[in-house]
């Protein structure tokens, strides 16, 4: 799916997305990433959901995020509320949806200049 014209103010913001890639600034990504408005992380975390830890979500509170969208592929799939717990503990709230959705709500809270991180799954 492809999104609408984004103005360049040099934060990221998702321009396309499909089952194969989400393209951010004119790149592909062909794996899992995570990315804030400042910030990609590339090669983040699992390949699928259901392997999805804690640890994958602790080093996204570097960016001291309000919230943390997660994107658990084609369809929603909720994670065990313990591998996002340590997240809620400190007050960062978190949102789960197909990573279809997971861009399209990232997109709009970084273009509020909400302190968003989306965690993106692509299978």
């Amino acid at each position: 799916m492809r999104f609408a014209q984004i103005d360049d103010d040099g934060s990221y913001l998702i321009e396309a997305y499909d089952s194969e890639h989400i393209r951010i600034s004119g790149r592909d990504y062909r794996a899992g990433i995570a990315v804030s408005a400042g910030r990609i992380v590339t090669d983040w975390g699992p390949a699928r959901i259901d392997d999805l830890e804690a640890g994958h979500l602790a080093p996204l509170l570097d960016a001291e995020p309000q919230v943390v969208v997660i994107g658990t592929g084609p369809r929603q799939r909720f994670p065990d509320p313990a591998v996002y717990s340590a997240l809620l503990e400190r007050g960062v709230g978190v949102e789960v949806m197909d990573t279809g959705a997971a861009c399209r709500t990232y997109n709009i809270l970084a273009s509020e200049g909400r302190r968003v991180v989306a965690a993106l799954i692509l299978g």
